[in-house]
């Protein structure tokens, strides 16, 4: 099978700039776009301000940041009395910016590798989406769901 990630890769993707609020990327993923698989967008792609990629906000990226920096350190949620504990973390989520609690570690894909070459490189890493950059700029995304979606559609 010949098929290269430039052959299946999403290029119409929502992006947002690294100093915008958070509370904006929660916006735009809530009203991700549906692609042609029925797979809703849970992500942006971070940009600078020059229209560099600078990494990707997810979805678990940001509930990932609305539990309490506590919870990190192994300490039993139970002594909490979450009500409280919640407004407090929803409205400090809110206030911080995209570039605050982005993932920017991010592996990205050339548009011309061979889909089976990305397949492996996403299911050892346990990756849901890369980015394809040309130059440093995104110009689509391929995700673990389309590839699925083409290998057995």
């Amino acid at each position: 099978m010949k098929t290269y990630v430039k052959d299946i890769m999403v290029t119409e993707f929502d992006t947002i700039a690294s100093d915008a609020p958070v509370e904006k990327a929660t916006q735009m993923i809530l009203n991700g776009k549906i692609r042609k698989t029925g797979n809703k967008t849970v992500s942006l792609m971070v940009l600078d301000n020059v229209k560099l990629f600078v990494g990707i906000i997810t979805m678990a990226d940001i509930l990932y940041h609305l539990r309490p920096d506590y919870l990190n350190y192994g300490i039993k949620g139970e002594e909490v009395v979450w009500a409280e504990q919640f407004d407090l973390a929803l409205k400090s989520i809110k206030e911080k910016k995209v570039c605050q609690i982005m993932s920017t570690n991010i592996v990205g894909a050339s548009a011309d590798e061979h889909l089976m070459v990305i397949l492996d490189r996403m299911v050892k890493n346990k990756y849901h989406r890369l980015p394809v950059l040309s130059n440093g700029r995104p110009i689509g995304v391929v995700y673990l769901s389309d590839i699925f979606y083409n290998f057995f559609s």
